[in-house]
């Protein structure tokens, strides 16, 4: 009696654990989101040591990411030419100016879409137009 109840309870909890967990019960991501976190990680590869890990940048040595107004739509090119073949010289950001050098860290054209997608919808930034590899392969020197 005490393995014939045993078997239904058990039965009883695998229909129920088989039943809940459907494709419909996890949560699907969209090619934006899955380019964000591939982002995250090049950003903590390569971006952190200088922006920081909240996006805030150096006081007067690196600018912020965090609600840049440099990040806004409108320069958003500029902005992959930037991660793309690194910068130098003075930029203003957030009313602020830089006057440094950002090197050139040399990343493919994928990871450069995934660290801007992640920077662009993160510590304030918005932008929900994905930016995808192909538009970083249009950006020239």
């Amino acid at each position: 009696m005490k393995h014939t109840l045993y078997i239904i309870i058990s039965i009883f909890f695998l229909s129920f654990n088989i039943s809940t967990y459907t494709n419909d019960s996890y949560i699907k991501q969209t090619p934006l989101s899955e380019s964000i976190e591939r982002g995250a990680i090049v950003y903590n590869d390569f971006c952190i040591q200088c922006h920081l890990g909240k996006g805030e940048g150096l006081k007067d040595t690196f600018p912020p990411l965090a609600k840049s107004d440099w990040l806004s739509k409108d320069r958003f090119k500029e902005a992959i030419k930037v991660v793309k073949y690194g910068q130098k010289g003075l930029i203003t950001v957030n009313g602020k100016n830089y006057n440094g050098v950002m090197a050139n860290l040399e990343l493919y054209d994928d990871e450069v879409a995934d660290v801007m997608n992640y920077i662009m919808n993160n510590w304030g930034n918005t932008q929900k137009e994905m930016i995808t590899e192909a538009m970083v392969k249009e950006i020239q020197p």
